[in-house]
């Protein structure tokens, strides 16, 4: 198996301490209304956005860091007590399926067009694990596949459960993915991802797919940051997380030129400011006007 560089190694462990943090101080902190953006993890491409369009569209609200779980937890508390709130948003994402909720206009393109999701690999993956290349290449799927497995796990399944449901419920596509020629020899496939709930979600459906097919792989959890590094050093050997050409266009640009980049996966993707649609208001600009009501 695998070992991280000391340094990989040591990145994980502090964002591990961050993320713990911030999930205090998210704790201690259940009033989110008085002028602020609910978002998520510091330093992803979103929360740099959503930094810019505070300044650029000149809002008189603070950015407040969390994780995606906790932006969820403040969503659905405001939605259950029909209050005004707004978060940091993205689709494909389960909290669609769940709520009535709405994407705030932007009229400045802060937040960018429609976006991808993009597989990459490690270099030399193709000679040193053909099969596993080509399931990757291949692989491909719908915002409405990830959403089914999102969910799933949302409402209590685990993510390798939720996974193997939607493999057995679409053999045809699943089945179109795996290469014909299988390898005579199956080794361990690492794939790094981002904790939140889309890649979560397609990365568990990969890992399901190889394990059936007969590799041990192992799925490592991390930031958007240190999810980058790993493939660019080859510590993954693969990763189905990768939202271009935006969000995570400023990790991508360090590590380009040492990686291989299988193109999307998934088509359709978005990110933005969204609130309830009970909120009165259909743009970003208009927040300031609203403000009053989160006092």
């Amino acid at each position: 198996m695998k070992r991280f560089t000391k340094a990989v190694t040591l990145m994980m462990v502090l964002a591990f301490l961050s993320v713990a943090v911030l999930g205090c101080n998210s704790g201690n902190k259940q009033d989110v209304g008085k002028g602020t953006i609910v978002g998520i993890e510091p330093g992803a491409g979103i929360m740099k956005a959503t930094e810019q369009a505070i300044t650029d569209y000149e809002l008189d609200f603070d950015l407040q860091d969390s994780s995606s779980a906790a932006m969820a937890a403040a969503l659905k508390t405001a939605i259950d007590n029909e209050e005004w709130v707004v978060v940091t948003g993205w689709t494909p994402h389960w909290k669609f399926a769940k709520w009535d909720l709405k994407y705030l206009d932007d009229p400045k393109g802060i937040y960018g067009g429609e976006e991808h999701i993009a597989t990459i690999v490690r270099q030399g993956l193709k000679a040193d694990m053909p099969e596993v290349y080509t399931l990757l290449d291949n692989f491909y799927w719908d915002p409405d596949d990830m959403a089914a497995v999102m969910v799933d796990i949302q409402e209590g399944m685990s993510p390798d459960e939720a996974a193997q449901k939607w493999i057995e419920e679409n053999s045809d596509k699943v089945n179109a993915w795996i290469p014909a020629e299988e390898a005579a020899e199956k080794g361990t496939v690492t794939l790094g991802y981002v904790e939140w709930d889309s890649e979560i979600a397609s990365t568990h459906v990969v890992k399901n797919v190889l394990e059936n097919m007969g590799y041990e792989v192992e799925a490592i959890g991390v930031d958007a940051g240190i999810m980058f590094t790993g493939i660019g050093t080859g510590e993954f050997d693969g990763i189905v997380a990768a939202w271009m050409p935006g969000t995570h266009a400023d990790y991508y640009a360090e590590i380009e030129d040492s990686v291989e980049n299988l193109g999307p996966n998934l088509e359709g993707a978005k990110i933005g400011l969204v609130v309830p649609t009970y909120v009165e208001i259909d743009s970003i600009e208009e927040l300031n006007d609203v403000k009053d009501k989160f006092q």
